[in-house]
């Protein structure tokens, strides 16, 4: 292990994700999936054809994928709200934690 390398891992060390930044992913893979599914039910009581409707399926769980990836990337909170979420998450430890 280089110096550069122990540097990088002593400066995130300290930097632990919160719960809601280790479930986001697996929120968006579930509604995504709930979506498709939905979708694909539609086109397959519609059509009776389990080609299309895997496919109607697949494309909409793609697109609903993408797309609430990139509405959660674009979110910001300003200030009230960061402070807001850190009083929230304050709030969940044992008073003697030392935070």
């Amino acid at each position: 292990m280089s110096k550069r390398d122990k540097n990088k891992a002593g400066a995130t060390a300290g930097a632990q994700p919160t719960r809601r930044d280790r479930f986001l992913p697996a929120e968006l893979l579930g509604i995504s999936g709930a979506l498709g599914v939905f979708v694909g039910l539609i086109v397959l009581i519609a059509t009776r054809e389990f080609i299309l409707a895997g496919v109607a399926l697949g494309i909409a769980f793609i697109v609903s994928l993408v797309l609430m990836a990139l509405f959660a990337m674009a979110f910001k909170p300003n200030a009230a709200e960061v402070h807001d979420i850190e009083e929230q998450n304050n709030g969940d430890r044992p008073a003697g934690s030392g935070h």
